[in-house]
């Protein structure tokens, strides 16, 4: 059975857009940040915490998939941002920040959405394939 990468057709384009859209995503959450006032080593020490749940790998190919993409989908990070600003939880904040501004890196980089058959299918086209 095919899966949408497979089966959607390839736009140098859309991966171009997609990977700028992360671009200013990633420039406004660091700008966010920047006016929270929290540390940078904190920004440092947590920048790659989600790259641990590609550890889920180590399980499976679906495992693996399936826990990259919670992790690296907007919806949980917005949604603790939300919860930090709306709910006066401000020292949530930095963390949704940091998060935010690392899912934003890894899809400037092509690092999208995982498709369960291989780590290098992603939303975004092949990972390490050129534009």
């Amino acid at each position: 059975m095919k899966n949408a990468y497979q089966t959607a057709p390839s736009s140098a384009w859309t991966s171009i857009w997609l990977r700028a859209e992360a671009l200013v995503v990633l420039g406004l959450s660091v700008a966010m940040y920047w006016k929270t006032g929290a540390s940078w080593w904190l920004f440092a020490a947590l920048f790659l915490v989600p790259d641990i749940a590609m550890l889920f790998y180590l399980m499976s190919q679906k495992a693996g998939s399936i826990a990259y993409n919670t992790v690296h989908s907007y919806v949980a990070a917005l949604a603790v941002l939300i919860i930090a600003i709306g709910g006066h939880q401000h020292a949530l904040a930095p963390y949704a920040l940091i998060w935010i501004a690392h899912i934003a890196f890894d899809r400037a980089l092509g690092y999208g959405l995982k498709y369960p058959g291989s780590f290098r299918e992603t939303h975004l086209g092949l990972v390490g394939k050129p534009l």
